[in-house]
C-alpha cells in the first residue's frame, strides 16, 4: 500500500483500550497517507487587531445582552448573554410517555476572557497570564461547586473556525450544571472503581505507565506533564496533567498550579509550531463531579482534541464512529508525539507564517 506521496504506508491495525471512556479505540495508522479528493479547510492565520470596536469581549464594549464590559485589564469573568443553561429554566416539565423520560436542565453559564487583547492566544499568554487564568478557574469553581443545585462544573474552549467558534477574542466558557456531562460521568465511575480495584487512582497510573514509555511525552516538570495517551483517539490528542492526584484544579498547590501552566504553555507553543498557524482545538478540563457525586479516585486533567490531522483536513466522524460507535484513528500515537517533541518550545512569530 502506498502513502499519497507514493512511498510505502506501514500498515498498522489495532486496538488500544481507552480505560477513562471505557471503550476501545481502533488504530489504523497507515489510513492517515490515503488519497483525499474530499473537502479541506484553509489555514487560520488572519491578523487581528489589539482591539475590535464590534467585539462583545473586548474592554468597554456593549455585550449583546446590553451590558457594557468593564476597561479590565487582566481575566475577565461575566454571566454569558446567550446560555445554553440558566438559573431560571423550566422545572415543571410535560411528562413523556414511557419509554421516555425528562428531566429539569438547570445551571449557570459564564464566559472567562483570557486577556484584554483581542489578537492573542491562550499560547501566546506569558506563563504567568496562564497561571493567572488557572488560578480563575479554580476560584470560579470554588464559588460555583459549593452551591446545592451544582453537580458538575465544565469549563472548556472551543478555538478556532473549523470548531464553531463565533469570537476569536481569546475565552473559555464555563457550565455550572444539575447534571454531571457524560464522559465525565464515565471517567468518574471508572475512576472509582479503579481505586476500589488497585488502590491507586487510574490516571495516576496511566501517568506512571506513560513516563516510563517516554515515548508520548511531550513537556514535563516537576510537578506536570503533557502527553499524547496511548489511546489517543484525535491526532495530537495531549493530556495536561498535574502528577499528584486532585479532584479539582482548586486543590492544587499555587507551584504545581504554576508548574501545569508551564507544561500547557510548552505544549500549545508547539501545537502553533506543528504548522505555523493557531491550531485549532477543542480543550476540556475535567474536574471531579460535585455535589453528592462521589470523587474519590478522580484526578484533575486537561484535554486537547484537536480536529485536524493535517494541516488542511479535518478528522472526520463517520461510519466508525457516528454510525458504528467505535472510534477510528487515522494515526498513531507515537509518531505524532514524536513530531510534537521535535518542535521548539519558542513560538513562532505570526508575520513569519505571513511571509513578511
Amino acid at each position: 500500500m502506498a502513502g499519497a506521496d507514493g512511498r510505502a504506508a506501514v500498515v498498522r491495525w489495532e486496538q488500544r483500550w481507552h480505560p477513562l471512556r471505557e471503550e476501545w479505540v481502533i488504530v489504523a495508522a497507515h489510513r492517515q497517507e490515503r488519497p483525499w479528493q474530499g473537502g479541506r479547510v484553509g489555514h487560520e492565520a488572519v491578523p487581528l487587531a489589539p482591539y475590535v470596536e464590534d467585539c462583545y469581549f473586548c474592554p468597554g464594549n456593549v455585550r449583546v445582552g446590553g451590558a457594557r464590559n468593564p476597561q479590565y485589564r487582566d481575566v475577565f469573568v461575566f454571566d454569558n448573554d446567550h446560555p445554553c443553561v440558566g438559573p431560571g429554566a423550566p422545572i415543571d416539565l410535560e411528562i413523556p410517555a414511557p419509554p421516555f423520560k425528562n428531566r429539569p436542565a438547570t445551571g449557570l453559564a459564564r464566559v472567562l476572557c483570557y486577556s484584554p487583547r483581542h489578537d492573542v492566544t491562550l499560547a501566546e499568554l506569558s506563563v504567568e497570564e496562564i497561571d493567572q487564568v488557572l488560578a480563575t478557574i479554580a476560584d470560579q469553581y470554588t464559588e460555583l461547586g459549593t452551591r446545592s443545585e451544582v453537580e458538575h462544573v465544565l469549563v472548556f474552549e472551543n478555538k478556532g473556525e473549523v470548531v464553531g467558534v463565533s469570537n476569536p477574542h481569546p475565552h473559555c466558557q464555563i457550565y455550572a450544571t444539575n447534571f454531571v456531562f457524560k464522559t465525565i460521568e464515565i471517567e468518574a465511575a471508572a475512576s472509582y472503581r479503579y481505586l476500589a480495584a488497585h488502590g491507586r487512582p487510574l490516571m495516576a497510573d496511566i501517568i506512571r505507565a506513560e513516563r516510563q514509555d517516554g515515548r508520548r511525552v511531550i513537556v514535563e516538570n516537576d510537578s506536570a506533564i503533557a502527553f499524547v495517551p496511548y489511546f489517543a483517539r484525535y491526532a495530537y490528542e495531549c493530556y495536561v496533567s498535574p502528577k499528584q492526584t486532585h479532584a479539582t484544579l482548586a486543590t492544587v498547590t499555587a507551584q504545581e498550579r504554576h508548574d501545569l501552566a508551564e507544561a500547557l504553555k510548552g505544549l500549545l507553543v508547539r501545537y502553533d509550531n506543528l504548522w505555523r498557524m493557531p491550531f485549532p482545538y477543542v480543550l476540556a478540563f475535567h474536574h471531579a463531579p460535585t455535589g453528592t457525586r462521589a470523587a474519590a479516585g478522580f484526578h484533575f486533567h486537561l484535554e486537547f482534541h484537536p480536529p485536524l490531522r493535517k494541516p488542511n483536513l479535518l478528522k472526520y466522524l463517520a461510519g466508525p464512529e457516528t454510525g458504528g460507535g467505535s472510534f477510528l484513528s487515522d494515526t498513531l500515537p507515537e509518531e505524532k508525539a514524536a513530531e510534537l517533541r521535535a518542535l521548539p518550545g519558542v513560538h513562532y512569530k505570526a508575520a513569519d507564517a505571513h511571509g513578511a
